[in-house]
């Protein structure tokens, strides 16, 4: 299937992230995509997260993960029932405001079905606060309302969307769970783009999940990348440039510092240019 043959899709239009994301990745897709192989058999992104990387590739093969349910049935909605998400964003277009964002924050969506997470999904994200998600340690989305005067969804680039998942697996598995169902061979590439170790004791931010991403988890995902390098699979990685993750990647990697513009934050002044690590 082509993108002329679906509805609703311009040909030739590439998919874009449908969704705003904490460390999204589209401002640094040219430097990530020069240390691409020219050529890779499967590729596999366990912190899918908006997923630029993915859909700036657009590869034949991909198995993609997050320990996110919602974003994983997100991904479930937009690629199996695209236009019924995209019906329910329009009816929730139709009763945009302040009352009705509290009102749609309040809901138990959790079990609900893929369209009614995917729907409730994307307009949290568009309506919120500066594009956040975050959740308290009980899984509440607790981001407050964002003072939009409008919500339009973009239906043109759901349905790109849709067409790029067609044949893409998106699994909710931890990360080394995930390397237990998904073997990645030689000649495959992976990229991963974890929860950022924090630069400061005040600075980390990783509240896409109820749990959290430790030091231990850091050393966790160093030791899978070594062991997938050794089996001849193309390893990128990006994380902040903390003093833990130099440390972790010094010995058999190369390591790449770059400038990134952080404009998703829950803080003002923690947004702006940084320092960041591309590693292969």
């Amino acid at each position: 299937m082509s993108a002329v043959a679906v509805a609703g899709v311009i040909p030739g239009a590439m998919a874009r992230p449908f969704l705003k994301w904490v460390g999204g990745k589209t401002q640094l897709l040219p430097e990530l995509l020069r240390r691409m192989p020219a050529r890779f058999g499967t590729y596999y992104e366990p912190f899918v997260g908006a997923g630029a990387m993915f859909f700036a590739l657009a590869p034949e093969r991909a198995i993609l993960n997050d320990l996110n349910n919602r974003l994983v049935s997100t991904y479930d909605g937009v690629r199996d029932c695209c236009e019924d998400v995209i019906a329910k964003l329009r009816e929730s277009a139709s009763k945009h405001s302040e009352a009705y964002y509290y009102e749609r924050r309040a809901e138990k969506i959790d079990g609900r079905g893929v369209v009614a997470v995917a729907s409730w999904m994307i307009y949290m994200n568009k309506a919120g606060f500066n594009g956040l998600y975050r959740v308290n340690r009980s899984g509440g989305f607790n981001v407050p309302w964002g003072k939009h005067a409008t919500f339009a969804p973009d239906g043109t680039n759901l349905r790109a969307c849709s067409v790029a998942l067609r044949n893409v697996t998106v699994s909710n598995y931890d990360f080394r769970k995930f390397f237990e169902y998904a073997q990645p061979e030689r000649g495959d590439v992976v990229y991963f783009d974890p929860p950022y170790a924090p630069l400061s004791a005040t600075s980390d931010f990783d509240s896409y999940t109820k749990e959290r991403f430790s030091a231990s988890d850091q050393r966790d995902l160093r030791d899978i990348a070594r062991s997938l390098k050794a089996s001849g699979v193309h390893v990128i990685l990006s994380n902040s440039s903390a003093p833990l993750i130099r440390d972790l990647y010094a010995d058999g990697f190369t390591v790449d510092e770059v400038s990134a513009r952080r404009n998703v934050n829950s803080n003002g002044s923690g947004r702006g240019a940084i320092k960041e690590l591309l590693i292969t």
